[in-house]
């Protein structure tokens, strides 16, 4: 059910939507961890200093949506990029909470030598806020009377498409066994008896896009059907540039797309689906409560571009 179409998607001052005091808060990026110019990276990093600082509050967690890191690591585990594109762009002291993040494409990309083993291993180090376990888990928030499951997937996997790419020997694309284990422990993670209220996936690869990725035909396949049989209430993204989120009738789940974390901002190729859309970089606010998730998307200067909430009974009601 979705409520409050046909408001206007301008921006609005900051000052004007103060945040919630509620138990959780969760701030994400995708597509953030440019190798080159990092000039766009560190302003909506910026943003995210300056947005938490204004409304008094900190996150209890960073969600990076894949493409963590862009062109070639040297020295993989020790790469000084791990400081100055990651831990010195998101200081602890800024953000003293785990990190939990996502393979993207760029992550598996061969520049010249993949950068999914470091991430992993930076993981396994335990001297980082930097998590990434495995290629797919789960988790609940609060630690306490949980009432919502996060769940982590590795979104790359070969793209169906009616006119597909020609193939890319750089980029890593899951095999089908390990497209199919994955597709295995998903379901059986969706069967069990649901013990929150709220259930949230967050992948790289949206299932549906407006960018000029579009929509991926392999996901479409195979999640769809199970967010739709368990009534997954959002699915988180990045992959193309921009910031979206699309609604479709009779469709449980809420899909969000955060991609405007640094890299060169992409066009909108589909602006007939909505309620919302912008080129442009930014970042993404969720906040939780036991009755409501509420989700912000918000530009670099920390201004509000678009705002909607969601109750336990999948109500979406657009409040700007």
């Amino acid at each position: 059910m979705l409520q409050g179409c046909g408001l206007p998607p301008t921006e609005i001052s900051a000052t004007q939507d103060p945040v919630e005091d509620v138990p959780i808060h969760l701030l994400m990026v995708g597509d953030w961890g440019v190798g080159g110019n990092q000039t766009d990276q560190a302003m909506v990093a910026a943003a995210l200093r300056n947005y938490q600082t204004k409304w008094s509050f900190k996150a209890d967690s960073l969600l990076m949506l894949g493409d963590n890191f862009y062109d070639g690591m040297p020295g993989g585990v020790t790469s000084p990029r791990w400081q100055s594109t990651f831990e010195q762009m998101y200081p602890a002291s800024d953000f003293n909470c785990p990190v939990y993040a996502v393979p993207g494409n760029h992550d598996y990309e061969l520049a010249p030598e993949s950068k999914v083993d470091a991430e992993f291993a930076y993981s396994a180090l335990g001297t980082s806020r930097w998590t990434m376990p495995s290629r797919y888990w789960s988790m609940t928030m609060p630690a306490a009377n949980p009432y919502v499951t996060l769940y982590f997937v590795d979104s790359n996997m070969p793209n169906e498409r009616a006119q597909p790419l020609p193939p890319n020997p750089n980029f890593y694309t899951a095999t089908d066994a390990q497209r199919q284990e994955q597709l295995d422990w998903l379901t059986t993670e969706l069967n069990k008896p649901k013990a929150t209220t709220f259930r949230v996936v967050v992948g790289h690869h949206p299932l549906y896009s407006n960018g000029p990725h579009g929509d991926n035909n392999t996901l479409i396949r195979d999640w769809d059907p199970l967010f739709r049989a368990h009534k997954v209430d959002m699915y988180l993204a990045g992959h193309d540039h921009d910031l979206q989120h699309l609604e479709f009738a009779g469709h449980p789940t809420s899909f969000v797309s955060s991609g405007g974390g640094g890299a060169t901002l992409n066009a909108l190729d589909n602006s007939s689906r909505g309620p919302f859309g912008m080129e442009v970089h930014g970042f993404t606010h969720l906040h939780a409560s036991a009755q409501q998730l509420t989700l912000r998307h918000l530009g670099t200067d920390g201004g509000l571009l678009h705002k909607f909430s969601r109750t336990a009974d999948g109500t979406v009601t657009i409040l700007h």
